[in-house]
């Protein structure tokens, strides 16, 4: 699902809670100050009107995060069919529409907003590993034809040197295994999702979830104080 169309989706569903909330807020606010004397009507507005701000406070946030994590940090915005992250040796990982293979390149080298297979990017990887200046994974030849399939097909393994951009191909775990050693390195693929997940949140997105999350049941609690207040002033009808 394309990033448009996943932004249209939420926004759709976002505007129809709010509207749904925004009559359930008034109308239980409408209810419980009945017979107060003065400010019920600043109260039921502001209470139609908070799922609305609390709509747009959450776009704005998640707005903030995304051309912060995108234009700043490089990394993705957190929705839609594409997931990016650098590594620490300043190479990328990257998957499209799945998240079981993806690519590992050096986006410094790459031409375009496309990445292209060359000596030091390489497709259809399933487990990696990052060791300092070196890359290490198993890759699946036939990612395309695999493509959203339940299957950990690994046929050939690679040594990536993130330094020169050299990549040397190993056709068994074994041989991959012994070059490791020769460099010191205790070799520990894992899948590609979960290194991506390691080096894609960083503390700025605890902030943005922060950020995003806590405001608007801070303004509910405000909001329900002071309907409580109000209601405590109701003036109670003469006796018969």
């Amino acid at each position: 699902m394309g990033l448009g169309i996943v932004l249209v989706f939420w926004a759709v569903v976002g505007i129809v809670l709010a509207s749904v909330g925004a009559l359930t807020f008034a109308g239980a606010t409408t209810l419980l100050t009945r017979r107060v004397p003065a400010g019920r009507r600043s109260a039921i507005v502001a209470a139609a009107i908070f799922p609305l701000v609390s709509l747009g406070w959450g776009a704005c946030a998640f707005v903030f995060q995304a051309v912060v994590n995108e234009a700043l940090l490089d990394r993705d915005l957190g929705i839609g069919d594409t997931w990016h992250a650098p590594l620490p040796n300043g190479y990328h990982i990257m998957m499209i529409d799945v998240t079981d293979q993806g690519w590992v390149y050096n986006p410094k080298t790459q031409r375009g907003s496309g990445v292209g297979e060359q000596q030091d990017a390489v497709p259809g990887v399933r487990k990696v590993q990052v060791a300092e200046r070196y890359i290490l994974g198993g890759t699946d030849s036939k990612s395309f034809e695999h493509l959203g399939q339940e299957n950990e097909h690994i046929d050939s393994f690679f040594l990536l040197d993130a330094d020169t951009g050299r990549q040397t191909k190993f056709q068994t775990y074994d041989e991959l295994r012994r070059r490791a050693q020769e460099l010191r390195i205790n070799l520990n693929l894992e899948p590609i999702n979960r290194v991506y997940s390691r080096y894609r949140f960083t503390w700025f997105d605890m902030f943005a979830a922060v950020l995003f999350f806590v405001p608007p049941p801070l303004g509910f609690v405000l909001l329900a104080r002071w309907v409580w207040r109000l209601r405590r002033t109701r003036v109670d009808p003469p006796l018969p």
